[in-house]
């Protein structure tokens, strides 16, 4: 079943969107979906007074399908903890999109802004666009990050992504602020585009695949060797690659791969070229 929502108006306030899941809407009608509660800015309104809402929910989250459209980057918090169903976002998408999401899929067909799947356990989400800082990572104060699932970004992303990540997959089409994959446990994190350096910063373990040119490499990473290709959930990326492994500064044993053809600028790694 699906349910169709779009703002009333320009949103000129933060909007707290945490209603607007497939968990939250599931087993309702669409008078008790529009008086669902969120804030706009400090003052608490109901869904229906903000959003024009349409159409019909489900017994389940599973069988939902939420389908906004507008200017939603004033909305933060969309599905929110979600386990199950689908939320399309035919637009820009604010804050905290997908947080500690456990199940289902996000699409999003703009741009994202920071903390997209921010600890995250479970689901996909998807972004043809841009997204902002802390992608899939942990909170200041926390050490869990992502712990599960799959992020895509067809563009570019900010700095920190996958901070404190321990499992999931995060694909980044585009290019990759500082550093990607700070204090990362496990997972695996793949840039196409360039990045900004200081990738892997404290990271103990997971996989880093830069397929792009990098600024810079942490002295505190070693060169180990040269790898032919790199193989991910089946995807395999041709070579070589310089395998580095650290962050030896916290006894890591992360695998950072950084493509040989487009680092070559990289002078200590002259006798491998």
């Amino acid at each position: 079943m699906t349910v169709s929502i779009s703002p009333r108006y320009s949103f000129r306030v933060p909007i707290n969107c945490k209603c607007i899941s497939p968990d939250a809407i599931a087993s309702k009608t669409l008078e008790e979906i529009k008086a669902l509660k969120v804030w706009e800015g400090n003052k608490q309104r109901i869904l229906g007074e903000l959003f024009e809402v349409k159409g019909e929910s489900a017994p389940s989250p599973k069988e939902v399908n939420i389908r906004i459209t507008g200017d939603l980057r004033k909305a933060k918090r969309i599905s929110e903890e979600m386990s199950d169903g689908e939320t399309t976002i035919e637009g820009d998408a604010g804050l905290h999109l997908g947080e500690k999401m456990m199940g289902g899929r996000i699409l999003v067909s703009g741009n994202a802004g920071s903390w997209l799947g921010a600890m995250m356990k479970g689901g996909s989400i998807t972004v043809n666009g841009n997204a902002g800082d802390y992608v899939g990572a942990a909170y200041r104060g926390s050490n869990k990050g992502m712990q599960g699932g799959t992020i895509e970004i067809h563009g570019n992303v900010g700095n920190e992504a996958g901070c404190f990540m321990r499992e999931g997959l995060i694909k980044i089409g585009g290019k990759a602020g500082q550093f990607v994959g700070i204090h990362m446990r496990n997972g695996t994190i793949i840039v196409h585009g360039d990045s900004d350096g200081r990738a892997g910063a404290s990271m103990v373990g997971g996989r880093i695949v830069l397929l792009g040119s990098t600024a810079s490499v942490l002295p505190t990473f070693s060169i180990d060797s040269i790898k032919k290709k790199v193989e991910v959930e089946g995807e395999e990326m041709q070579g070589p690659f310089f395998l580095f492994t650290g962050d030896i500064a916290e006894k890591g044993n992360g695998k950072l791969y950084i493509s040989q053809a487009n680092n070559q600028h990289l002078s200590f790694c002259e006798k491998y070229l």
